[in-house]
């Protein structure tokens, strides 16, 4: 039978979610837990990847097995570090963790004071312009290449981005994005590039130029510590 796992984690504490060597990741420390308390191998599937330092407070991932899972979440939640179970339920036999999103949405904090820890929010010490970012962001809805806004080689770029919400509170920024999918770097590239226009040091027609292809121009990436993967709706 298939099983829908909801995890949260603190990212700092791995080299991000996908199974590498040598490293310790949350797919595979997941899978050997798992696999432990199940007595059997266990292969997981999650919702898409997070690359190191990013957090998540509802990831989710789905597994196999004939085994009993009445007790599977206490039994996780007593074994694990650094990862939380909160949700196990059946799904059907043809649900895909990644294949079935229909929307996701990622939240990113933005420390202005410099008083937070850096493990846990993006750092900026200066004064922003809410405003503007906030008209910026208009630019990114709707369909569109993402192109000049994602790290590495695609076949495709493109997507669709259902909501931005920028608001200030307490000498935080929170950035919240909504969407179909986001790529490699696409949400802290997004929330670097608002950052630039916030300085007043780039032109909301840059980004416009950027989003058509008219430029190739590269803005900074926001660091990955702020970065939290929010919610999947299946």
């Amino acid at each position: 039978m298939k099983y829908l796992m909801v995890i949260s984690y603190d990212g700092s504490k791995f080299h991000g979610f996908q199974r590498q060597k040598n490293v310790r990741n949350v797919q595979g420390y997941l899978e050997d837990v798992l696999s432990k308390i199940l007595n059997e191998e266990i292969v997981i599937k999650g919702s898409g990847r997070t690359d190191a330092g990013v957090h998540a407070l509802n990831q989710t991932v789905h597994f196999e097995t004939s085994k009993n899972v009445s007790s599977l979440k206490r039994k996780l939640n007593q074994e694990l570090k650094d990862i939380r179970v909160k949700k196990i339920s059946l799904v059907p036999d043809d649900f895909h963790a990644r294949h079935s999103v229909k929307e996701k949405t990622y939240l990113y904090k933005l420390d202005l004071s410099g008083k937070k820890d850096a493990n846990y929010y993006g750092l900026c010490h200066n004064n922003l312009d809410i405003k503007k970012m906030k008209e910026a962001s208009h630019i990114f809805l709707g369909y569109h290449d993402f192109y000049n806004f994602v790290a590495g080689k695609r076949e495709d770029y493109h997507s669709t981005i259902y909501k931005i919400k920028i608001f200030k509170l307490n000498n935080i920024v929170y950035f919240k994005f909504t969407g179909i999918g986001f790529y490699r770097y696409m949400v802290r590239n997004l929330v670097g590039a608002l950052i630039e226009v916030g300085k007043n040091k780039v032109d909301q027609s840059i980004i416009a130029d950027m989003l058509t292809g008219k430029t190739t121009k590269r803005l900074p990436t926001a660091s990955p510590t702020g970065l939290y993967l929010l919610k999947i709706k299946y």
